[in-house]
């Protein structure tokens, strides 16, 4: 009988888009692990297939006392608190930082396949995303705890008997995200808007940009999952690797993919930006004094080590994803 694949924060919105995406290939040998504090997002779990689900803790402590040696296959670790407005550095550390390296402890121990979510923020507000330690920066405690355990990956890699692949991912988007609350994606919150008010809101022009035209290197969720699923195929290649698009797009092209998706729904024709902006359904609101100082203005992953690896497959652009995304949230 095979063994098991793990899936750490499954209910959250990348991991259990990850569980579908493995149920899709008739994958059901999935042990799902998350903290459901946070009730609601069992919902994410509804139509997937599970062997079992464990809490957080529980499954820390069954590996440290061997429950599950020489039964699990492969670890997909997206368990994180990534909230980038927390200030409480203790939990962040504990659950972002500390967690994750007991699991790879653990998997180079077993020789178990691991793959764990990086993030974007460990660039901060440079320019060049590339991974390699003179471009990371971190602006906050969340990206400097996903930084650190880059850190203690690259020092074991060169010793490792087993796959290690972490993945920086960038704005990702998609379904599977409506527990996430404020951090949830721009065209998540687009599309409540819509509806709601009939508009939709982005920030004012700020670090050098027009209102709006603030870049992001925006990935949908379900071409998240297939990189995933790509480098758990492919067990013999391990390193960190950017996860996006590798093309920069405008907070104001998501909104108009968002505005032009609802408006389709309705059967109404789509809209450029100065039509949007003209009929007063997109809204520029003052840049918050709580994101100065710690705002990615611009991202764009270089996804030439992803392209090395043997990652073919194209990325949906914003104006895509966002429709696919529309359509989902409205047949929800």
């Amino acid at each position: 009988m095979s063994n098991y694949v793990v899936v750490t924060g499954a209910a959250g919105f990348i991991g259990s888009n990850l569980v579908r995406a493995l149920n899709a290939r008739g994958e059901k040998r999935i042990i799902a692990v998350d903290n459901l504090t946070k009730a609601d997002k069992f919902k994410n779990l509804v139509d997937c297939e599970i062997a079992d689900y464990l809490d957080k803790e529980d499954f820390i402590n069954r590996i440290q006392h061997g429950h599950f040696d020489g039964e699990i296959a492969s670890i997909l670790h997206e368990g994180a608190c990534s909230d980038t407005m927390e200030t409480d550095g203790r939990y962040m550390m504990e659950n972002n930082f500390r967690y994750s390296t007991i699991l790879l402890d653990w998997c180079l121990e077993q020789e178990v396949q691991f793959l764990y979510a990086s993030s974007a923020a460990t660039y901060g507000g440079g320019s060049v995303f590339r991974e390699e330690r003179p471009f990371e920066a971190p602006l906050n405690v969340y990206g400097y705890s996903k930084f650190l355990f880059d850190q203690v990956v690259r020092r074991r890699l060169p010793d490792a008997g087993s796959q290690v692949a972490g993945f920086r991912y960038f704005n990702v988007y998609g379904p599977r995200e409506n527990h996430k609350g404020r951090m949830a994606s721009v065209a998540f919150h687009h599309f409540q808007q819509f509806r709601e008010a009939g508009r939709v809101k982005l920030f004012e022009g700020s670090h050098g940009y027009a209102d709006g035209g603030q870049l992001r290197d925006f990935v949908f969720v379900e071409d998240v999952a297939k990189v995933n699923l790509f480098f758990l195929d492919n067990p013999d290649k391990s390193g960190i690797f950017n996860l996006g698009t590798g093309r920069a797009q405008s907070f104001n092209d998501v909104a108009v993919a968002t505005v032009n998706a609802c408006r389709s729904q309705k059967g109404e024709a789509a809209l450029t930006l100065s039509e949007i902006i003209g009929r007063n359904l997109l809204e520029y609101v003052a840049f918050p004094e709580a994101l100065k100082g710690k705002y990615q203005a611009f991202t764009q992953a270089d996804i030439s080590r992803l392209r090395a690896a043997g990652y073919e497959a194209s990325f949906a652009p914003v104006e895509e994803g966002v429709a696919r995304y529309v359509e989902w949230l409205a047949q929800k």
